[in-house]
């Protein structure tokens, strides 16, 4: 726990909240959306009083762990009682029924929530959409089921603070469900019908790659000029480079928890591991290579036979998933980027395979075809081995400047070569003025931390290691 000191970028926004009931903050991933949020209700329950209790609603990593982590990392929030309505129907229940100032629940549970109060009273004072995206589905009658039963209960709350860093990826459009839940339509429209006539048309294109024609909606000339002119009274968006050096990566980690199963089997994979260090004098590469197992459980897969300890053995075909929390980690760092393609950094097959299901659209950087596709905009993700995309590519840098880290492994250089197919100096050689996002997807507790922490100081594996031992007292996992 520690004190809070704000960033530059963040008192704007806690001043935001503060002169807006209603209002969004328009900021990217790792500006502190909630630290800004609970320092501004903090701030207001001691001026104005009437705030609590709150509910936020985020993505489902978001409502289990980022609001009761944010809360208990500082002085001035740390009284404050969270209760995460999340998990069995039961244990939801048993969530609402306690006592808090923060209630936290994810999307799909929303509708399930909101009919618990269909006989109760309303008691939430504010609510907090983090992921406001979500509410663009809001279209009066043909609005989504969980932006139509959220609506009915949004004007009982005085305050209302929507978060996200890509209001409006896909387009203008986007924005009118949103706005409607700080104003009830009076910038852009009592209904999206009004909106979508008054500042759009539509014309009929050909589909270069299906062939076949489709409709698609064209803003009217000047329109999004006066959009924007609309909504900034509410709306504020804070662009990170105007207070961070552009020519050096911002580097996020966005950390997740391994679940039950998941951790005892860490757990007892590590002691294994710690017990023969301790016993043992042996050289870093053979410390390095025995760290493989914990790295295929935190990023999670393992492969079955216990001897194989990378891709290139031939045994590597057979792997078991443990747990997809890093899956979900890069859903939420996807989202972020708002469209912006995505480079992926994964590191073994197995991870590879679980990445291609779960993202259909995202493409292995295996041909000369995958990287023009990619530089052409024609790939939303790409999944690329440090090994394969190290040296030798160029443009990456035109299509985006975002990259993410799924796993992670001990060679340093191969990290920092990937980075720089995206990197500043590519940006700027590119003639494009804009930070380099660098997500680490960290498992917390686990081998990552180890590894990412010999990338800062370049200490030597063994050392890291021992004193990883030292600090877990494996005795008592």
């Amino acid at each position: 726990m520690k004190d809070f000191v704000p960033r530059p970028w963040q008192l704007p926004a806690i001043d935001h909240i503060l002169k807006h009931k209603r209002c969004a903050l328009w900021l990217p991933m790792g500006s502190g959306k909630t630290s800004i949020v609970l320092t501004a209700l903090d701030i207001l329950s001691l001026t104005e009083g009437d705030v609590w209790p709150a509910l936020a609603i985020g993505p489902l990593r978001v409502a289990r762990k980022v609001w009761r982590e944010e809360v208990a990392k500082w002085t001035h929030t740390s009284g404050i009682r969270v209760r995460q309505i999340i998990g069995t129907a039961k244990e939801r229940m048993a969530a609402l029924n306690g006592e808090a100032e923060l209630f936290v629940i994810n999307y799909e549970n929303i509708v399930w929530f909101l009919k618990q109060f269909e006989k109760h009273p309303w008691p939430f004072k504010t609510i907090i959409p983090d992921e406001s995206r979500k509410l663009k589905a809001y279209r009066i009658k043909q609005g989504g089921v969980m932006t139509a039963a959220l609506a009915k209960v949004a004007w009982k709350s005085e305050r209302f603070i929507e978060l996200t860093g890509t209001p409006s990826p896909l387009g203008l459009q986007d924005l009118w469900g949103q706005l409607w839940f700080l104003d009830q339509g009076k910038r852009l429209g009592r209904t999206y019908s009004e909106f979508d006539h008054r500042w759009f048309g539509y014309k009929r294109v050909r589909d270069a790659l299906s062939k076949s024609p489709s409709i698609v909606a064209v803003i009217q000339k000047g329109a999004d000029e006066e959009i924007h002119e609309r909504v900034k009274d509410l709306c504020l968006s804070i662009d990170l480079k105007d207070y961070l050096d552009i020519k050096k990566p911002v580097q996020r980690s966005v950390m997740i928890e391994l679940p039950a199963h998941a951790r005892k089997l860490y757990n007892q994979m590590e002691r294994e591991l710690f017990i023969k260090i301790e016993q043992h004098e042996i050289e870093a590469f053979s410390a390095a290579s025995k760290t493989i197992k914990l790295m295929q459980i935190a990023n999670g897969a393992c492969y079955l036979d216990e001897d194989v300890m990378n891709d290139d053995d031939p045994r590597a075909r057979a792997w078991k998933t443990v747990h997809d929390a890093k899956i979900n980690a890069l859903e939420s760092v996807v989202d972020e980027a708002g469209g912006t393609p995505v480079l992926v950094a994964y590191q073994f097959k197995s991870d590879l395979a679980r990445l291609l299901k779960a993202f259909p659209k995202g493409r292995q950087l295996k041909t000369e075809k995958d990287e023009d596709d990619f530089k052409a905009g024609l790939i939303p993700m790409l999944f690329a081995h440090p090994k394969s995309a190290g040296h030798g590519i160029d443009g990456f840098q035109n299509v985006t400047s975002v990259i993410a880290f799924f796993g992670h492994s001990w060679d340093l250089e191969l990290r920092q070569q990937m980075i720089e197919r995206i990197g500043p100096t590519r940006q700027m050689q590119s003639g494009f003025d804009r930070l380099v996002f660098v997500y680490d997807i960290v498992a917390e507790d686990t081998i990552d931390e180890v590894v990412l922490a010999r990338h800062e100081s370049k200490r030597a594996v063994q050392d890291l290691l021992l004193d990883a031992v030292k600090a877990k007292a494996y005795a008592t996992l």
